[in-house]
């Protein structure tokens, strides 16, 4: 997991595909319209959308083998929290089409991540993350873009 400000990214030597993500990234507002974005045809792709955050009962602690996710919000704060895919029991098994697998959330996580404007949190596929949280007890209506990079690009 990576968590850092936006203007920090070129610090990260991930390579063209990295470049590419945040290229696009940086190129977005809180006015972009919600919608999927290609950037290099499925290898790296983006998706904005807008939504109210929820309390932790209302989200899905989540993962993902064939893509890496980028996550930063154009528009409020959305919290997360965090866990090692080892430490966890599946809920639903990987679905390949999805590239998603679901966790049960009775384990207490091990980060707790607030992700604001001018900050992103960068999720591998041994890092399980519950997003959509409301930071505190106050939900939030949001925007956020989630960058989808293919693993083996990086």
């Amino acid at each position: 997991m990576v968590v850092d400000k936006l203007v920090n990214w070129q610090k990260y030597p991930f390579g063209e595909a990295w470049q590419r993500a945040f290229s696009f990234l940086n190129s977005l507002s809180s006015e972009t319209e919600d919608g999927k974005y290609e950037i290099q045809g499925d290898d790296i792709y983006a998706i904005v959308m807008s939504y109210e955050t929820v309390l932790r009962s209302g989200a899905m602690l989540e993962s993902h083998k064939k893509y890496v996710d980028i996550q930063a919000t154009l528009r409020g704060t959305e919290g997360f929290e965090c866990h090692s895919v080892d430490s966890l029991v599946v809920r639903e098994p990987y679905d390949a089409q999805k590239d998603i697998e679901f966790y049960e959330t009775d384990t207490k996580a091990h980060s707790l991540l607030s992700i604001s404007v001018g900050s992103f949190a960068m999720f591998f596929s041994h890092d399980a993350h519950m997003p959509c949280l409301a930071v505190g007890i106050k939900k939030e209506y949001i925007k956020k873009v989630v960058i989808k990079i293919r693993a083996e690009l990086l």
